[in-house]
């Protein structure tokens, strides 16, 4: 335990946002950098619980008290060791993860928890800074050959954790670059794409090998086919079909899915040109409260959108732990990003009746829930993010209900493995197997999915370690 008393001397403090006028001008990233003694006022006061909630809290199992012990002390080559240990990539969760391990954080039951996120983040990297190792060195080649279908982060955890084991790894990615949600889903303000490349320049250099524009199923290679060759197949597909608004006018022009436009507004960056859906001037509306929809947000503002309205069909949160969601259970409260702080107006309880317009949409209508009125609000851009509702799976064959659950979602058994048959084993993880979810669950089932690809290619022992079973299955 770094300070006993550190939780008592210091508030918790995270990273000073950059100044809005300025931020909404560019895509770099929006938190100011913090000083090592900030970071160390902040990791002392972890309290080192006898019962650390915060790494139950964490689908990865991180070892939270001892790296912030680490961070506190300036150790950051015991720290890294920590972390990397449980997480393959707390570049990623540091900036990205909702952290539930802060809802479980005991210091939170009376107190502001500890910023555990940022922690991680600060650790992460100094780690890259200072040459440390950020990944773990591949045992002795083993002879077997892995296929990992998906760059998404559940792909990435999966692919560095049998490379680590010895196996040959090829990651299989249908769009140009790899890195799946991280690629073009995420956008540049929340995640800054060299953080993406320079960890994949690490699992390069560590031996995984990345192809991409090849779509398996449809016209790429079938999943058959894909076996051939390979001791093991992982699928790690992700939650890609997007729930629609099926309303009267969803056909019109200007109504298109949030992924779609963070995608457009992503390659916009990377070629130069406009953005096919281009918020520049217009009136936007966001459909989706989530994380997604904030996304949306910030990015129409960094477009220069002429206004932006957030709907979202369920009532405002609470402000504080409902009662019904007790400690320590990650609750839904209110909560306020970044984007938000940027502008922007916000509409609870509202559920979309209508897109209106002949040929492009001019407005929406929607109904008030508490008050029952009929509103009808000026857009000319709406962006659907209501959440996805499974992977795509008719090219690969794996539709029928014998490979899927009542969600939609890939059926597994409890090691992983999709039920096919074929030359060599299929195994899914990640979204494809949970449903829409968090980061730092689709990293948590990559690693448990390669501890069950390594058990069976071995012969039933595993070095790997398997922080998760299937999420929700019946077998």
């Amino acid at each position: 335990m770094g300070s006993p008393t550190g939780f008592l001397e210091h508030p918790r403090q995270g990273p000073r946002t950059r100044p809005i006028p300025v931020r909404v001008r560019d895509w770099h990233e929006v938190y100011e950098p913090q000083s090592d003694e900030d970071v160390a006022a902040q990791a002392s006061r972890c309290m080192d619980c006898g019962i650390p909630f915060c790494t139950q809290g964490c689908p990865l199992g991180n070892r939270i008290p001892v790296f912030n012990d680490g961070a506190f002390r300036g150790d950051w080559t015991r720290a890294a060791e920590q972390l990397f240990a449980t997480n393959n990539f707390p570049e990623f969760t540091g900036r990205l993860c909702p952290a539930p391990c802060e809802s479980a954080c005991v210091l939170g039951i009376g107190d502001d928890p500890v910023t555990i996120e940022r922690l991680e983040y600060e650790v992460a990297e100094h780690a890259f800074a200072r040459g440390l190792p950020v990944s773990a060195v591949p045992r002795a080649a083993s002879g077997r050959r892995v296929v990992v279908v998906g760059s998404g982060p559940a792909g990435l955890a999966a692919a560095a954790q049998l490379r680590a084991a010895g196996h040959a790894v090829e990651v299989l990615e249908r769009a140009d670059a790899p890195g799946g949600l991280l690629r073009y889903g995420i956008p540049e303000f929340k995640l800054e794409k060299r953080v993406l490349d320079r960890r994949l320049e690490a699992m390069r250099a560590a031996g995984v090998v990345f192809t991409c524009g090849v779509e398996v199923g449809g016209r790429g290679p079938s999943l058959e086919a894909l076996s051939v060759g390979a001791d093991a197949v992982v699928l790690a597909l992700g939650s890609t079909r997007p729930r629609m608004v099926e309303v009267p006018g969803a056909d019109l022009s200007g109504v298109v899915t949030a992924m779609a436009y963070l995608e457009a507004a992503t390659r916009s960056l990377v070629d130069g040109g406009p953005s096919a859906y281009e918020a520049a001037g217009r009136h936007v509306v966001i459909l989706g409260g989530g994380d997604t929809g904030a996304d949306c947000l910030g990015t129409a503002h960094r477009q220069g959108a002429a206004s932006v309205t957030q709907v979202e069909i369920m009532d405002r949160p609470p402000d504080e732990r409902p009662a019904d969601q007790p400690w320590p259970t990650m609750p839904r409260v209110f909560k306020t990003s970044t984007s938000h702080a940027e502008g922007g107006e916000r509409l609870f309880s509202t559920e979309t009746l209508a897109f209106v317009g002949e040929g492009r949409v001019r407005a929406l209508r929607a109904r008030d829930h508490l008050t029952g009125a009929t509103l009808e609000m000026a857009t000319d851009l709406v962006l659907i993010a209501a959440g996805f509702v499974g992977p795509e799976l008719g090219g690969l064959g794996l539709a029928g209900p014998q490979f899927t659950t009542e969600r939609a979602t890939l059926r597994v058994d409890r090691d992983w493995r999709v039920p096919v048959t074929g030359e060599a084993p299929v195994f899914a993880c990640g979204d494809a197997v949970r449903g829409q979810s968090l980061i730092v669950w689709a990293i948590a089932e990559g690693r448990s999915a390669a501890a069950a690809v390594d058990r069976h290619l071995s012969g039933g022992a595993t070095v790997l370690p398997a922080p998760l079973e299937p999420y929700a299955q019946s077998w």
